[in-house]
């Protein structure tokens, strides 16, 4: 029989320093009185209101974790066994998912399985195995297929589009594997991830999919994409959103410039190609690209035929006033996120499955979005101008 709550003993308990929760707390006493009671009297509320002839039938003992300590609870049953208690159900083993949160709070950000158990332990006094948390973290992923899955808007003015690259097991052997990754800032001005994609390589083939999902889940419009330097990515744009702008990522082209640039002239060869990226105005920046070729074009007609070859996507941002540059000239917005999943995922070497790698990630991205809250800088002034760079363009989404 549960012995009645010592509210003076647990009074003296406190003032000795004895903890309120965790293991051998003060609390877990008073949890399981109260919980054996609300069990007592859901059990008779049952019994009469049951039709048939029903009566008490002893307890059963069952161990139920808590924040404030694991305990044994004495659950009542019923003689004809039709008393389904909801406060604790049959197999129920948590009074309540504080624990779970806990588990998938620490999870996302990118603790380790051990480090979980070890501060439920600190603080509960509880033991979580490794199973327990890969179960506990699994309840993300069908929410991550539907995230995956959910409507979008139509219109969006913004979109940076970039993969990053982990190892996942595969038929007994660890492959490369990239995640694709698109952000956008939406009518709002604020950041929203619209999807997360796996495959075994980054290519404009398997973008070209990537895009056609976003148009079957309801994007029609998308002013300016901004991309790295993939080759046939502009092209794999145009064939599904033929309208979209293509803007390369600038500073993708000048660290992919610099690797064919000898170590000793590369100080005077970035001193010559600022001109170029940093010009006030398309014409100025081929000025001081002729200038670059004049130059070095004989030492470096790699480098050069580069530049000349991507010109047309690398200098769409020059027509835009310096507010909208700064958001469009690099994918720097989406390569943050990829830095938050680099210290999501810096304790695993590599992943047993791709649904241990999407589900982290999946938890990194509902943190960062949670700090999603306002919209960027000069928002307001962004989208009235964008509106009449693209005429027409938003029309129907613009809130007048």
């Amino acid at each position: 029989m549960t012995q009645p709550f010592n509210f003076e003993q647990a009074l003296k308990d406190l003032q000795s320093g004895k903890s309120l929760t965790g293991k051998d707390s003060i609390l877990g006493p008073l949890i399981k009185q109260l919980t054996e009671a609300a069990l007592q009297a859901e059990l008779e509320q049952h019994l009469a209101h049951d039709p048939q002839p029903n009566r008490k039938n002893g307890k059963t003992p069952k161990t139920i974790k808590h924040p404030s300590g694991n305990f044994e609870l004495d659950a009542p049953r019923d003689r004809n066994g039709t008393f389904e208690p909801q406060l604790i159900k049959k197999n129920q083993t948590t009074l309540t998912d504080e624990i779970e949160r806990k588990v998938l709070s620490m999870f996302s950000i990118g603790m380790s399985y051990r480090d979980i158990n070890q501060h439920v332990e600190d603080m509960y006094g509880l033991n979580v195995s490794n199973a327990t948390v890969s179960a506990i973290t699994d309840k993300l992923i069908p929410e991550l297929k539907a995230w995956q899955q959910r409507p979008l808007d139509s219109h969006y003015p913004i979109v940076w589009l970039d993969a990053i690259h982990y190892k996942v097991k595969e038929d007994g052997r660890y492959v490369s594997k990239a995640v694709y990754t698109l952000l956008a800032l939406n009518m709002k001005g604020k950041k929203e991830i619209l999807g997360l994609h796996l495959s075994e390589n980054e290519g404009a083939n398997y973008w070209l999919s990537v895009l056609t999902d976003l148009n079957n889940r309801g994007v029609k419009d998308i002013l300016i994409a901004c991309v790295d330097g993939l080759t046939g990515f502009p092209e794999a744009i145009a064939s599904i959103f033929p309208h979209t702008e293509t803007q390369l990522c600038v500073i993708h082209q000048i660290r992919n410039s610099m690797k064919y640039v000898a170590s000793k002239n590369q100080k005077a060869f970035m001193a010559d190609l600022k001109p170029v990226y940093r010009a006030v105005s398309k014409e100025a920046a081929e000025m001081a690209l002729d200038e670059l070729e004049a130059k070095w074009g004989d030492a470096y007609p790699l480098v050069i035929n580069s530049w000349r070859r991507k010109w047309h996507n690398l200098s769409h941002y020059f027509k835009y006033p310096e507010h909208i540059r700064k958001v469009i000239y690099t994918t720097n917005a989406v390569e943050a996120v990829h830095r938050q999943f680099r210290k999501l995922t810096k304790t695993k070497g590599a992943f047993p499955n791709e649904n241990s790698l999407l589900k982290l990630l999946y938890a990194g991205i509902l943190n960062a979005s949670d700090k999603w809250t306002m919209p960027i800088h000069n928002w307001s002034l962004c989208l009235s101008q964008l509106a009449i760079y693209f005429e027409g363009r938003l029309d129907s989404v613009l809130e007048i």
